[in-house]
């Protein structure tokens, strides 16, 4: 999908095809917080058999409490939207609740602690091309990013570690950047990769899914077979902006049977870092979008 950043974010609301759902609030606040400091490991709801990483620095092991950098705090997923739950407006994308994201930031502030340094410099290596393609767009680009290996690895990283323990069969790319991102992390977590094709591009026979864009419709093909019943799939595009093309791709998997898992992108609007669903599906974003 297009890197670009509207500079002024409308907030009115999506097309019909593109299904941003409010999800219900968390009843329960975010599990066993603040992290066990004596340990240097933290609960992890998503995944309770792999504890979240934490790093001490060597200087403060011996000060009361440790200065602890947490490398990843995953908020507790939300159950899926009730079909009862109204269709939100773009800037209504459900967020956790206000109480658990302020334990987050707490929990950073008396450690000590920052957000993940490694995404500090994905975000930092991710250059803004003002007005392309056109006038008004601030366009994310990542090519800078993949000029600095050790970045681009980091990144690839941070999603299989996220993904590793998920049983995943198939990692499902959005062209064109979502196969720069897709088949690297499928190779790491010993999964096939489904290459997500604009329409006219993929010679063998396809089931085709349309979405609407501001000005017209586009489509994304999938070779038949490529995906099957039953299988867990997650799906990787560099950025999300309105969720059309990534709930385009929920529905072409969903039409086959697969169970897909998640969204997974780079970079999204401010609504997506924290907490969203597209279709009933989660999205993870590791990085805000650059002004």
């Amino acid at each position: 999908m297009c890197c670009g950043i509207p500079a002024l974010v409308s907030t009115a609301a999506t097309p019909e095809s593109t299904k941003i759902t409010a999800g219900p609030a968390p009843k329960s606040r975010i599990p066993d917080l603040p992290f066990s400091l004596s340990g240097r490991v933290g609960p992890n709801p998503l995944n309770p058999q792999k504890p979240i990483r934490i790093s001490c620095d060597d200087d403060s092991r011996n000060t009361s409490p440790p200065s602890v950098a947490i490398y990843s705090v995953t908020p507790p997923r939300r159950q899926p939207p009730s079909p009862t739950t109204p269709t939100a407006s773009l800037g209504g994308c459900a967020e956790y609740t206000e109480e658990a994201m302020k334990e987050v930031v707490m929990l950073e502030e008396e450690n000590g602690g920052v957000a993940d340094p490694r995404l500090q410099a994905i975000k930092a290596a991710i250059r803004v091309v003002p007005h392309f393609p056109k006038p008004g767009i601030m366009f994310n680009d990542i090519t800078t990013m993949l000029l600095r290996p050790k970045v681009f690895k980091d990144a690839v990283e941070i999603f299989v570690d996220r993904y590793r323990d998920m049983s995943i069969s198939a990692v499902a790319g959005v062209e064109a950047r979502g196969f720069i991102f897709g088949p690297p992390i499928a190779l790491a977590l010993g999964a096939k990769f489904i290459p997500l094709r604009k329409p006219k591009k993929l010679p063998g026979e396809v089931i085709s899914e349309s979405y609407v864009l501001e000005y017209g419709t586009d489509s994304l093909e999938m070779h038949v077979g490529a995906a099957q019943p039953g299988e867990r799939v997650i799906i990787i595009d560099d950025l999300v902006a309105t969720g059309g093309t990534l709930c385009a791709a929920i529905n072409l998997l969903e039409r086959v049977g697969a169970d897909v898992v998640e969204c997974a992108c780079l970079i999204g609007l401010p609504k997506f870092k924290g907490g969203c669903w597209l279709n009933g599906k989660p999205v993870y974003v590791l990085v805000d979008c650059r002004q």
